[in-house]
């Protein structure tokens, strides 16, 4: 039981679980818009988000992970190291246009963890503004660059899911918001911390009304998609709903990120009973 334990730790500590959620949100994309999967592109997605979270978890905010100054430290910077090259192999399979997106997308990842902006360490320092790089990653990363990446055109229908997208990670972000107060230092001035704990939940459940009405403004819409966000929707409002301050450790880490491995899942499993 103890090397399960510590193999399952590895797997949260080391990315692979919030790698697998990206990688999840790609493939559910290519389900809801019918374009084509890029395997190439899918495998730098996943091996790249390992890398780039490992250095954002294990440089920039050291401090909520300080349990891992230990030799499985060490293990996760040879692991990165790895994805990084595996990652890199990829790269160069892909079209110069998707390497280009993928360069802005790297900025913004580059702007949330250095120290680049006059007077503040990176853009996480300024008081607000911390989960607005990372929604706009993830919902570049998962809808703009895969349809891009097909050829397919940039058409009102993927626009919509990219909001929406943008709007489900902002939803996500709430119960890591809700935890991380007593980590955050004040001028973050993070939701939670400016307005309280129940204001936050509100924020989110109106986010999550929001999120699925603007399914109804597609040109476009399907079966699979109405049933999987209605369910996806009911999902997040009770996560939301049962998060707190002081959580399991697992709460945020395994099971609020593995919501969009279960909506996938979800997606899968729809397909597959309609055919």
């Amino acid at each position: 039981m103890k090397l399960l334990g510590r193999i399952f730790n590895f797997y949260l500590d080391a990315s692979i679980h919030v790698a697998l959620a990206i990688l999840s949100l790609v493939w559910v994309t290519s389900s809801i818009l019918n374009i084509p999967s890029d395997k190439n592109l899918f495998s730098f997605i996943f091996f790249c988000s390992i890398a780039c979270y490992n250095f954002i978890k294990y440089g920039v905010e050291i401090k909520k992970y300080i349990r891992l100054g230990n030799p499985c430290h060490e293990y996760i910077r040879f692991f990165s190291f790895v994805c990084s090259g595996i990652a890199t192999y990829h790269l160069f399979f892909l079209e110069w246009e998707t390497i280009l997106i993928l360069g802005v997308l790297g900025l913004f990842t580059g702007l949330y963890a250095l120290p680049v902006l006059p007077g503040t360490r990176n853009l996480r320092s300024l008081a607000g503004f911390k989960i607005v790089p990372v929604a706009l990653v993830w919902a570049g990363t998962t809808v703009v660059l895969p349809v891009w990446a097909a050829g397919s055109a940039l058409s009102w229908d993927v626009w919509i899911e990219t909001i929406q997208r943008l709007i489900l990670v902002l939803i996500l972000i709430l119960p890591f918001e809700i935890r991380d107060m007593k980590y955050d230092p004040p001028e973050l001035k993070t939701f939670p911390r400016r307005y309280g704990m129940v204001k936050t939940k509100t924020l989110g459940i109106l986010l999550i009304f929001l999120f699925f009405f603007l399914t109804l403004l597609k040109d476009e819409t399907t079966q699979l998609e109405i049933v999987s966000k209605t369910l996806l929707s009911l999902g997040m409002g009770s996560i939301l709903l049962i998060t707190k301050k002081n959580q399991n450790k697992y709460f945020s880490v395994f099971w609020v990120e593995a919501i969009p491995i279960f909506w996938w899942i979800l997606i899968w499993v729809l397909i597959g009973r309609g055919n």
